[in-house]
């Protein structure tokens, strides 16, 4: 018998699409910039105020960060990857050393996915392919967004007690650790 994922994995993508995580390249940038801009419409249309997901500059800006990540200075370190279904990316994410200092390990900066791949399994690959399983790992996440933390509960990370409020849009973000990256 089919495990309760694999039978809707399979009802959702049929098997002529073909989902493909990778390492992403500079090719890839306005696509991921499309997946990040559109995505946060998506996840955070109740958390973040109306003018930061629709600001007039909002796809520039994003295709911009993700242009000067395939600079040798902003990839020390870093990796981002991407998920494409039958060649249109679908997700992405990009981890590097872990920020905060009194972490060590690694830090995923960003994982995004289109909500109509949620549950598909590209969530965990797209992570696995910037930080090892089970290696550690610390990120932020949204406190308003109970189904990404359940996600990272999934992988291994737990909430540590951090809390912050990012300046630019005003989300309460929680900490999230996985394995021993604590100095």
């Amino acid at each position: 018998m089919a495990a309760p994922g694999a039978v809707r994995a399979s009802l959702l993508y049929p098997a002529r699409m073909s989902l493909v995580v990778r390492d992403a390249a500079v090719d890839d940038v306005e696509g991921m910039a499309r997946v990040h801009v559109d995505s946060w419409q998506e996840t955070y249309s109740q958390i973040m105020p109306r003018e930061v997901l629709y600001a007039p500059d909002r796809w520039e800006r994003r295709t911009q960060m993700w242009r000067s990540f395939f600079t040798q200075s902003a990839q020390e370190g870093r990796k981002a990857a991407v998920a494409e279904l039958d060649g249109r990316i679908v997700g992405i994410s990009m981890a590097g050393p872990a920020s905060d200092e009194d972490r060590r390990g690694q830090q995923l900066f960003v994982l995004y996915a289109y909500q109509f791949v949620h549950g598909s399994g590209v969530g965990a690959r797209l992570l696995d392919a910037v930080i090892e399983p089970g290696r550690p790992a610390t990120l932020w996440v949204a406190d308003a967004n109970p189904r990404a933390q359940a996600f990272y509960r999934k992988q291994g990370f737990a909430p540590d007690g951090c809390v912050k409020e990012e300046g630019s849009h005003g989300v309460r973000e929680i900490r999230m650790v996985r394995g021993g990256s604590r100095h």
